[in-house]
C-alpha cells in the first residue's frame, strides 16, 4: 500500500522534520515491512511548471495524431514568450492548464528533456502525463489540472501534483489487514512516536432510521453480518473528483474513474472500509444478500461474465445477481455518467468466503485484498457518512434521512491472559502496568482479576492457589487477536522486538553426528566424486505415475499417501519412489539441452500405514498427551530414506583422446556397488545378482543384497516406461533403501605389509547364468588367508567356449604380512582358489 504523509498529518501529529530514515525505522520495529519512502520532491529536478494552452495545430502525414502546441508558462522560459511543445496526448483542449517541464529537467529514471526538432517542429519541453511524473501507472494521457486549481502559468507546478510530498509504501502481512488505511498506518505510527492519534473511525455518524435507505434482505447472516446503506439523490452528474482526492488515489496507485466511485475509493483507503456504490435507478426491486446458486452468472465491472458456485455471495436484485458480493460490482447497476441517485453500500463480509471466491474467480480486488485479511465491523455507518458527506459537499444533492442498518455481528470474546504470560514466553520482565498500558494502546478494554482456581487457558504451570490474570477485549478492528499468544505477541512487537535479549542456547554435550547421518553424508560424497550431481525434487506426485512407471497391480508402492491439501490438485500424492520426480528433472533437463547426465538424490518415501484410521483432534489450549501423540504418531506414515541415481547420454565424452562410452546398465549397478561400500559394509556382505523389478528392463536389472536381504535395484529402465515417460532409449537408474542398511560394522585396522605382492590372473569358462559375483566370492573362499584382493577384469564369451558358456577373468593379488610369498605359495593359493571355483560351479581354467 503506498500513502502519503501530508494523508498520514491529518490524524496524527508527525514532528515537521521527521527524517525518512527514522519513519522507516518506526514502521520496522513495529513489524511492518517497508518497500520505500520517497520524497517526491527529489524525483524531479530542473523547472516544473504550470502551463496553460494557449492553441493546438493537428499535424498530418504521421502514423498516429501529433499536435503542436502553445503553452503559455508565465516567465519560467526566461522570456515570457509561449513555449512551442510537441505532444501525441489529446485528453486536453486549448484554455486547460497543464505540467509542463522544461528543457534541461529530468523525468524519474533519468530521463533528460532537452529542446529538438521532431516531426517537422522545434519542441522545448514536454507536458507531463502521471506517469512520466511517477504519480501512477495512468499513461492514457497528459494532466489537466481541475478548474478550481489556484495555480497560474508559471508557477511551480510540485505542490499542485503533490510532488511536494513524502510518499510510503508498505507490505502488510496477512494477519494485519488493519493496516491496510491510513487510519491503520496512522495508529501504528502513533504508538511508535509517541504522538496523539485521531482516529477517524470514532467520527460521529447517525445511526439506523425505521424507514430503510433502500429495501434489503440479507438471507445468509454468517456470510453477510452487517450490512448498511444510505441513498443521495439529485446530485451533478458531471461532477468532477476535486484535485486533491485525485491526486491522493493517484499516489495510493488506485485510477480515477467519476466522483462516486472515487470516493468508495477514497473512503477504503483512508478508512480500511471496502465500499460500493450502485445506481439507484439501474436497480429493480428490492436488494436480497443472499448464496448464489450454483451455474447462475454475473457480469462484474471488468466486463467478465463469471459463472458462480453455491458459497459466492451476491447482491440481487428482481432480475438476477447484480454484484459479486465483497470482490467486484456487476455492469448492470454500475454509475455511469448520467447518474444522479447513488445507493452507497457498506457491509461486513465473511473473509473465509470473500477469499475463496477471490482465488475461485481470480479476482483480486483491493476490496477482496482487504476482506480476507479481516475489516473492522464498526466502520459502515461511518464509512457511509464520510461518503455521503464527500458526495454532497462536491456533487450537490440531498442525502436521504432514511439509513439502513442490518447488525447481526456478535461481541468480541474476552480472552484471558495471565499477568505474567509475556514475561514467561519471551524473557523479558514486563510488569502488570506495562502489560495493561500496551494492550490499552491496542484499544483492548482489560479488566484485572485473579483466578482462584489457578486454571490458566493460555499456558500450563500456574501455581494452585490463584494467579494474576487479565480479561481482555480486543477491539473491533483486530480479529486476530483471538488467544493469548496474540496479545503476548501483541505486547512484545509494542514494547520493542529490540528489548527481547537474543541469546544462544549452550549446545548440548554428545558424539556430534549420528551414524545414520555420517552415513547419508559418506554416500552423497562418494556418489559426487563419481560425477553425479545432487537434485532436490518435490516429493508430490502425480496419480497417474504407478501405471507411467508400470507397477504392478499388487506392488506396495501403488499405495501412495493423498496430501489434505496439495500444492497442486494435479500432484496429490505423496511419493512412494524416488525415481518418479528423479526422471521428471531428468526430462526437465533433458528438454533444456543438456545431453550428459547423472543425476543423484537422497529422500524420504512415504508408505501408508493401513488400517490407523484417522488422526486424533489436537487443539492448541495445551500439550498434547502422550497419549495423544502415540495415537497422532501411529497414523503418520512410514518414511524410509533412499537413494536414487538416474544416467543418459556419455558417462565418459567422446574426443580426440578417443571415442566415449555411454551410461549403461552396469553404471548404475555400479553406483549401487559405490553407495553400500560408502556405507561401510564389507564386500563378503553384498551380493549382486539378476532380478525382474518393476520399472527395469527385464534382462537388464540387478537387484542388490546385504546379509541375503534385498536392499535395492539398478540397472535400464523398461522400454515401455521410457516411452512413456518421453526418455531416451537406455537410460539407467538405481534406488536403494538406506534406512534398510545395517550398521557397519566396526572395522579392524589393516594390516600393512612390506612385502611384494604376487600378480596372478585367472579366467574361469562357467555357465553364463552363473552370477559373476558369486564366482568370485567362491574364489575369496578357497584362495584363504593370502589374497589381499580380487577384480573381475574381462568377460568373454565365444563359440570356442560353447554355447552357454562365458568367460570370467579375475586379477588376483596375493601377499604375506611376515615374508615374501614364494611361488609355490602363491600357484598352491590360486590353486585352491580355483579348486573351490570348480566344486561349486563346474569352472575350468580357459585354455587348460
Amino acid at each position: 500500500m503506498r500513502v502519503s504523509v501530508s494523508w498520514l498529518r491529518e490524524y496524527l501529529d508527525l514532528p515537521a522534520d521527521l527524517p525518512a530514515a527514522d519513519l522507516e525505522q518506526a514502521l520496522v520495529d513495529l513489524g511492518i515491512e517497508v518497500e520505500s519512502i520517497v520524497d517526491l520532491r527529489s524525483t524531479v529536478t530542473g523547472a516544473l511548471v504550470v502551463g496553460e494552452v494557449l492553441d493546438i495545430e493537428e499535424l498530418t502525414g504521421f502514423k498516429k495524431p501529433i499536435r503542436f502546441c502553445r503553452v503559455d508558462v508565465g516567465a519560467a522560459n526566461g522570456t515570457g514568450e509561449p513555449q512551442e511543445i510537441v505532444c501525441g496526448a489529446r485528453n486536453f483542449a486549448p484554455g486547460d492548464r497543464v505540467v509542463v517541464i522544461l528543457p534541461g529537467g529530468v523525468l524519474p529514471g533519468g530521463f533528460a528533456i532537452g529542446a529538438r526538432k521532431t516531426y517537422g517542429r522545434n519542441s522545448h519541453g514536454m507536458i507531463c502525463s502521471a506517469k512520466e511524473l511517477g504519480l501512477g501507472d495512468d499513461h492514457s494521457g497528459i494532466i489537466v489540472l481541475p478548474e478550481d486549481t489556484p495555480a497560474k502559468p508559471g508557477d511551480d507546478a510540485r505542490p499542485v501534483v503533490g510532488l511536494d510530498d513524502v510518499v510510503v509504501e508498505v507490505e502488510i502481512t496477512p494477519d494485519r489487514g488493519y493496516a491496510l488505511s491510513v487510519r491503520g498506518i496512522a495508529r501504528e505510527l502513533a504508538h511508535a512516536l509517541g504522538v496523539p492519534f485521531r482516529d477517524p473511525g470514532l467520527a460521529p455518524a447517525p445511526g439506523a432510521t425505521a424507514e430503510p435507505a433502500y429495501p434489503v434482505e440479507v438471507r445468509d447472516t454468517v456470510g453477510c453480518d452487517r450490512f448498511a446503506a444510505r441513498m443521495v439523490r439529485g446530485i451533478d452528474p458531471t461532477a468532477q473528483t476535486p484535485g486533491w482526492m485525485r491526486q491522493r488515489l493517484t499516489v495510493a496507485g488506485v485510477r480515477s474513474i467519476s466522483l462516486p466511485v472515487d470516493i468508495t475509493n477514497y473512503v477504503m483507503l483512508e478508512l480500511g472500509q471496502p465500499m460500493h456504490a450502485f445506481d439507484a435507478a439501474r436497480i429493480t426491486g428490492p436488494l436480497v444478500v443472499r448464496r448464489a446458486a450454483a451455474g447462475e452468472k454475473v457480469t462484474t465491472l471488468d466486463g467478465v461474465a463469471r459463472t458462480l458456485t453455491a458459497e459466492d455471495m451476491v447482491i440481487c436484485d428482481d432480475t438476477g445477481p447484480v454484484s459479486l458480493a465483497a470482490v467486484m460490482g456487476g455492469e448492470t447497476s454500475e454509475v455511469v455518467a448520467s447518474t444522479t441517485d447513488v445507493l452507497f453500500e457498506a457491509a461486513h463480509w465473511d473473509p473465509v468466503m470473500v477469499g475463496r471466491t477471490a482465488r475461485r474467480h481470480k479476482l483480486f480486488s483491493e476490496a477482496a485484498k482487504r476482506w480476507e485479511r479481516g475489516v473492522d465491523p464498526a466502520l459502515p455507518l461511518v464509512a457511509i457518512e464520510r461518503a455521503v458527506g464527500l458526495l454532497t459537499a462536491h456533487a450537490g444533492g440531498t442525502a436521504g434521512a432514511e439509513i439502513l442498518d442490518l447488525d447481526h455481528v456478535r461481541p468480541r470474546t474476552p480472552v484471558t491472559l495471565p499477568v505474567d504470560l509475556p514475561g514467561r514466553r519471551v524473557g523479558v520482565a514486563y510488569s502488570p502496568e506495562r502489560v495493561v498500558s500496551l494492550l490499552e494502546q491496542v484499544g483492548c478494554h482489560v479488566t484485572r482479576g485473579v483466578d482462584r482456581l489457578g486454571e490458566d487457558p493460555g499456558t500450563a504451570g500456574v501455581p494452585a492457589g490463584g494467579a494474576d490474570v487479565l480479561t481482555v477485549v480486543p477491539p473491533s478492528w483486530r480479529p486476530d487477536l483471538t488467544d493469548p499468544a496474540d496479545l503476548v505477541e501483541e505486547v512484545v512487537r509494542l514494547d520493542g522486538y529490540d528489548r527481547v535479549p537474543s541469546v544462544l542456547p549452550t549446545a548440548p554435550p554428545g558424539r556430534g553426528l549420528t551414524w545414520q547421518q555420517r552415513r547419508r553424508r559418506a554416500v552423497a560424497r562418494s556418489l559426487a566424486e563419481r560425477g553425479y550431481v545432487e537434485v532436490l525434487a518435490h516429493p508430490f506426485v502425480a496419480g497417474s505415475l504407478a501405471d507411467l512407471l508400470g507397477l504392478p497391480a499388487d506392488d506396495p508402492r501403488r499405495a501412495a499417501v493423498r496430501v489434505a491439501n496439495p500444492l497442486s490438485e494435479e500432484e496429490p500424492l505423496l511419493r512412494t519412489t524416488l525415481l518418479g520426480p528423479l526422471l521428471g528433472i531428468l526430462k526437465r533437463n533433458l528438454g533444456r539441452g543438456h545431453r550428459d547426465l547423472a543425476l543423484y538424490e537422497i529422500g524420504a518415501v512415504f508408505h501408508p500405514r493401513p488400517g490407523v484410521g484417522a488422526p486424533p483432534a489436537m487443539g492448541v489450549d495445551r500439550r498434547p498427551t502422550d497419549a495423544e501423540f502415540a495415537a497422532a504418531d501411529a497414523v503418520v506414515p512410514d518414511q524410509p530414506r533412499h537413494v536414487a541415481v538416474v544416467l543418459n547420454g556419455d558417462v565418459e565424452p567422446a574426443g580426440w583422446w578417443g571415442a566415449g562410452r555411454p551410461a549403461g546398465w552396469a553404471d548404475a549397478v555400479e553406483a549401487g556397488r559405490a553407495v553400500l561400500a560408502a556405507a561401510d559394509l564389507p564386500a563378503d556382505r553384498v551380493e549382486v545378482r539378476a532380478a525382474e523389478h518393476a520399472p527395469w528392463h527385464p534382462g537388464r536389472c540387478a537387484e542388490l543384497l546385504v546379509d541375503g536381504v534385498v536392499v535395492g535395484h539398478a540397472g535400464e529402465l523398461h522400454p515401455a516406461v521410457l516411452a512413456a515417460l518421453e526418455l531416451p532409449r537406455r537410460t539407467s537408474a538405481m534406488e536403494l533403501d538406506l534406512d534398510a542398511l545395517p550398521a557397519a560394522p566396526v572395522a579392524p585396522a589393516p594390516t600393512i605389509s612390506g612385502f611384494p605382492p604376487a600378480l596372478i590372473d585367472v579366467a574361469l569358462v562357467v555357465d553364463e547364468r552363473v552370477p559373476a559375483a558369486q564366482v568370485q566370492q567362491a574364489l575369496v573362499e578357497g584362495a584363504g588367508e593370502l589374497l589381499e584382493g580380487v577384480r573381475l577384469f574381462d568377460v568373454y564369451a565365444s563359440e570356442q567356449l560353447g554355447a552357454g558358456r562365458r568367460s570370467l577373468a579375475y586379477k588376483l593379488t596375493f601377499r604375506a604380512p611376515d615374508r615374501t610369498l614364494t611361488v609355490e605359495e602363491a600357484v598352491a593359493a590360486r590353486d585352491a582358489a580355483v579348486a573351490r571355483a570348480a566344486e561349486r560351479f563346474g569352472a575350468t581354467l580357459r585354455g587348460a
